[in-house]
């Protein structure tokens, strides 16, 4: 698989999660595939263990993709992930083995105000 079949699968991917498509949302899974959060502490093993645990979770989800970049084995998406509206940033950090996702990194952030510290050098991201 080359980077831009890929990318069309993510794309393909992304699309499907924001449209609570969990079937086609998780056809980029490889069947051993592995799903870290390390806030959390939490390893989930198995594309139907990922699938079902993303499905069990009660709340309304909205996913808004702001980059996606990378090249062979490895991508990373930037996207707001939004739970019943509130939002929370998040980096997902994708490893590719024979055309299919193997592993899988999640980082959540929530937003925070500005530090006055930094006013003169920063300007508001829209």
């Amino acid at each position: 698989m080359d980077d831009h079949e890929i990318r069309a699968a993510l794309d393909r991917h992304w699309a499907a999660s924001e449209a609570g498509d969990f079937d086609a949302e998780h056809q980029i899974y490889a069947e051993d595939a592995v799903l870290d959060y390390p806030q959390s502490g939490e390893r989930i093993r198995g594309r139907r263990n990922i699938q079902s645990s993303r499905a069990a979770q009660p709340n309304r989800k909205r996913f808004t993709v702001r980059c996606i970049t990378g090249a062979g084995a490895l991508w990373v998406t930037e996207y707001i992930l939004a739970y019943d509206g509130r939002p929370s940033f998040t980096v997902s950090i994708m490893e590719f083995r024979d055309g299919k996702v193997a592993h899988e990194t999640q980082y959540f952030a929530d937003p925070f105000e500005p530090g006055p510290s930094r006013a003169q050098w920063a300007e508001r991201m829209a």
